[in-house]
């Protein structure tokens, strides 16, 4: 028989959220090779982090919610505004760490997009600094 078990956050990946700015905190920042392409090897670099609360208002309706993205090293540039965003000062020929991110805290756009026929979160590279103004209602 296979057994199986869900977690809060298992339950809770599927779930839209209205787009908007949201505050969240990224748990885990990895790295593992690409598919293989035509443009040749490549690394991903996939950002797992889970929304705190609506960074405008504070609202906290979505929060909980896991939200993905991914850097990829063919299209490294749109790792910059992230990077900014923790104040990071980016400059050519200098090597950052993307995992030193995990336990922080960022803002970032969430938009609704279509994926193989479903509707998901998706993180478009929109950053910002945390809005110290903005807390959780």
């Amino acid at each position: 028989m296979a057994m199986i078990q869900f977690g809060q956050r298992d339950l809770l990946r599927g779930k839209i959220v209205d787009p908007a700015w949201y505050r969240v905190k990224i748990e885990n920042v990895g790295e593992a090779p690409a598919k293989a392409s035509e443009k040749g090897p490549s690394t991903n670099y996939p950002v797992e982090a889970t929304i705190l609360f609506n960074g405008d208002t504070g609202d906290k309706t979505f929060a909980g919610i896991p939200i993905d993205w991914n850097f990829n090293s063919k299209a490294i540039g749109f790792a910059v505004p992230f990077l900014q965003a923790f104040g990071v000062e980016v400059k050519a020929d200098t090597r950052f760490d993307l995992a030193s991110a995990a336990g922080r805290e960022v803002d970032v756009f969430v938009e609704n997009d279509v994926y193989q026929g479903r509707q998901v979160n998706r993180v478009n590279h929109k950053y910002r600094p945390v809005r110290t103004e903005v807390t959780a209602a």
